[in-house]
């Protein structure tokens, strides 16, 4: 995917949105996706055309009467690039959106097109002041995470696995933050926290002081996970 890394050397800074209520991408993962709305099929025909990048957005509270129309979305977006797809024989698709970097929308454009476009910032976030610091963060997001876990052995280790990469903070904070079950509102908040020290804190003590879903003691979902509609 280091092809995907590159795409952003060119950006030039307009971005088709694609807004969701229930879901906040974030750099370095994955996320599956099945494309069925008219507005979404010719944003993904006109991205395949172009760039490939798709601005994931997370709608606002109270977005329903007007989910078909301009709802009103949360200002910093995870801009994606599309991995990999398939256009089902009906006119439909599923994909594979990698997320790349934060960016903040800083107008909406006025476009013949179905779907939203605007022109965004790319965001560069901030790193951990030291090395202890940043030790010590990761020292208490595993353990947090690893709490969470604890009822599955396959689970922990993977996590340790994750702990002891190559990956830097601010991008475990990334993955813990899109594969923990936590309510989108907070996800929103990790993804808005360009000071990774801050993201750390945040997701550390919100882990912290809430007890994990009982649904997180079950069984682990299957994987890949099922594709999140539009």
């Amino acid at each position: 995917m280091i092809d995907d890394l590159t795409a952003l050397d060119d950006f030039h800074g307009r971005v088709r949105l694609f807004a969701l209520p229930n879901l906040v991408l974030f750099p370095y993962v994955i996320q599956p996706l099945h494309i069925f709305e008219p507005r979404y099929r010719q944003l993904m025909e006109d991205a395949l055309k172009d760039d490939r990048l798709i601005g994931m957005a997370l709608l606002k509270p109270h977005y329903e009467k007007d989910y078909h129309k301009n709802p009103p979305i949360y200002p910093v977006i995870c801009l994606g690039r599309i991995y990999k797809e398939e256009r089902l024989p009906d006119g439909r698709w599923n994909l594979l959106l990698h997320g790349l970097t934060r960016a903040r929308i800083e107008s909406e454009m006025d476009e013949d097109r179905l779907y939203r476009t605007a022109h965004v910032r790319l965001i560069q976030e901030q790193e951990v002041a030291s090395a202890s610091a940043a030790k010590e963060l990761r020292r208490q997001l595993g353990r947090q995470t690893c709490r969470w876990f604890a009822a599955q052995e396959a689970a922990v280790i993977q996590l340790e696995k994750l702990l002891h990469s190559d990956l830097t903070l601010g991008a475990l904070c990334d993955v813990f933050g899109f594969a923990l079950p936590i309510a989108v509102e907070m996800k929103q908040q990790l993804l808005e926290d360009v000071d990774v020290s801050e993201r750390a804190r945040r997701l550390i003590a919100h882990l912290e002081a809430t007890a994990p879903p009982e649904s997180i003691k079950a069984p682990p979902r299957r994987f890949p996970p099922e594709f999140s509609s539009n």
